[in-house]
């Protein structure tokens, strides 16, 4: 296996989401970055966690999301990764979960308030939200299109991505990033 290590290392990224009871059932995914070869590893679609293997994993291009290895299908969110990656040119990992507080806030379409510092130590103010999607992005490329709200949000307010580690995306869930995959 070309991608052994990083295969294992999102592995262990996506069990540790089950561990800290981030995700149900199938839904949420953690990927991360080899910039050195341009490519991400990403949890494939709709394995059961409990089942997931590291073998499971599969590699992207990061210039077209063509598959380079792995023989399941990547996560339908993996095109909202990759856009995320292709502009945030210093993250190294995203995650997307259905955390049921993160996703309860973008259900009801409202940021989340800065109300500890325990916030205000990861994010320098209020989660962001995204626009929402039109109907005409979510039926041409709704994954896709997601990740360029994302991007549009932060180019047009000047926010940096690393001192706002996540975003809220309307009647989605959350989607955060860091330096690595690695949760703070």
């Amino acid at each position: 296996m070309k991608f052994k290590d990083l295969k294992e290392k999102v592995y262990e990224l996506n069990m540790e989401l089950t561990k800290a009871g981030l995700v149900t059932l199938t839904w949420g995914n953690a990927s991360a970055a080899d910039r050195d070869r341009d490519v991400m590893a990403i949890k494939p679609s709709g394995v059961a966690y409990d089942q997931l293997k590291p073998d499971d994993i599969v590699i992207q291009s990061l210039e077209d999301g063509a598959v380079v290895e792995g023989s399941l299908r990547p996560s339908s969110d993996a095109p909202t990764h990759r856009v995320l990656y292709l502009d945030f040119s210093g993250i190294g990992g995203v995650v997307h979960t259905h955390s049921t507080y993160a996703t309860s806030w973008a259900q009801a379409c409202r940021t989340i308030p800065c109300f500890g510092t325990t916030h205000a130590d990861i994010f320098h103010g209020p989660v962001p939200m995204t626009r929402q999607l039109s109907d005409k992005e979510i039926e041409e490329a709704y994954e896709e299109h997601t990740g360029h709200v994302i991007i549009e949000r932060f180019h047009q307010a000047g926010i940096d991505p690393l001192h706002f580690p996540g975003v809220l995306v309307p009647h989605h869930g959350p989607f955060t990033w860091g330096k690595t995959g690695k949760a703070r």
